[in-house]
């Protein structure tokens, strides 16, 4: 039975503890969840505006603890945490699982022909670099000349990771052969995420005390944060990618696919998509999302800056980004 809410609730953070692995999970099954992309413009507003009205002190009648939080989460859903912009919709974490599962389940089906790889490749890192863009840590933006140039590179290297391994897998087993879009997945990763966060790489990102007071930017922080989002990206899509083509390969040789080959796409796209519903929430809970370091692997100016300015302060915080 819920209960009115009191004022004092911190919505700053999430409602389960951050320091556990289990409470990150339970957040992140809940920012993540596909639902919250058929949210109307007007939900957003109105979560929106639940959370505006609440930071000042300001209550809606009859608004209890549950709905706080379910408007908290709608709005971290759809909303950047730094710039508090809304964003694009396929950009979203909510998006992740229809929209990946989609997209890795045509990669590992259609993979035997150079456009077909090329094709889904492409899209594939498009999306990737949109999800990236939007997921940024910090609120500066880049550059349109930039953000081009980023583009064109992540997605020229998946492709050509795609096709090189392609290349060099046609005389072994399809089973291999099926595995290729992972390792052209899994090497993209590392090419898409820092290249779309390059700014973030040479300017730095912002970084607090542990009451949120704003102490510069850092560009070893922006390292840190970003490898942290490159293996949960990884290993985000290693069961979708990885455990599908077992069972594919298996599928395959019974009767069902043999009469109804045109099932072998759907089977494909529902099985990614099975894996993506849980190891989206679990690998992003691999890391806080406010993650900290220590001030002394801070660049050397920035340590002699807080240590000036704020002597007691031993760590800092950021926004790793997702």
């Amino acid at each position: 039975m819920t209960t009115e809410i009191s004022t004092s609730i911190n919505i700053k953070e999430p409602r389960w503890d951050q320091g556990t692995f289990v409470g990150r999970a339970k957040h992140f099954f809940t920012v993540t969840d596909p639902r919250n992309v058929l949210l109307t413009n007007e939900q957003l507003e109105n979560a929106h505006k639940v959370i505006s009205d609440y930071r000042q002190g300001v209550v809606c009648p009859g608004l209890t603890e549950d709905e706080l939080w379910r408007a908290k989460y709608i709005f971290d859903s759809a909303f950047h945490p730094d710039t508090g912009e809304k964003m694009i919709l396929i950009g979203r974490m909510s998006a992740q699982v229809p929209m990946n599962m989609t997209i890795t389940g045509c990669m590992m089906t259609f993979y035997k022909t150079t456009p077909a790889v090329v094709l889904w490749q492409w899209i594939n890192q498009s999306f990737n670099a949109i999800v990236n863009y939007t997921n940024r840590s910090g609120d500066a933006p880049l550059s349109v000349n930039q953000l081009g140039t980023a583009y064109v590179s992540a997605t020229t290297g998946a492709v050509a990771t795609a096709l090189g391994l392609n290349a060099l897998t046609k005389h072994i087993s399809p089973l291999v052969g099926r595995l290729v879009p992972f390792a052209a997945v899994a090497a993209a990763n590392c090419i898409n995420i820092p290249l779309m966060r390059q700014r973030e790489l040479k300017h730095g990102i912002p970084i607090t005390d542990e009451n949120d007071n704003r102490l510069g930017e850092s560009t070893n922080a922006a390292q840190q944060a970003i490898s942290q989002v490159v293996v949960s990206r990884i290993l985000m899509a290693s069961p979708g990618m990885a455990i599908p083509p077992f069972l594919m390969n298996a599928l395959e040789k019974k009767a069902f696919l043999k009469k109804f080959p045109w099932m072998s796409a759907p089977i494909q796209v529902g099985l990614v998509g099975f894996c993506l519903v849980f190891a989206t929430p679990l690998c992003c809970a691999l890391f806080p999302q406010k993650s900290s370091m220590s001030v002394s692997r801070l660049e050397a100016e920035l340590q002699e800056k807080i240590r000036a300015s704020h002597p007691g302060v031993e760590r800092v915080y950021f926004n790793k980004g997702l």
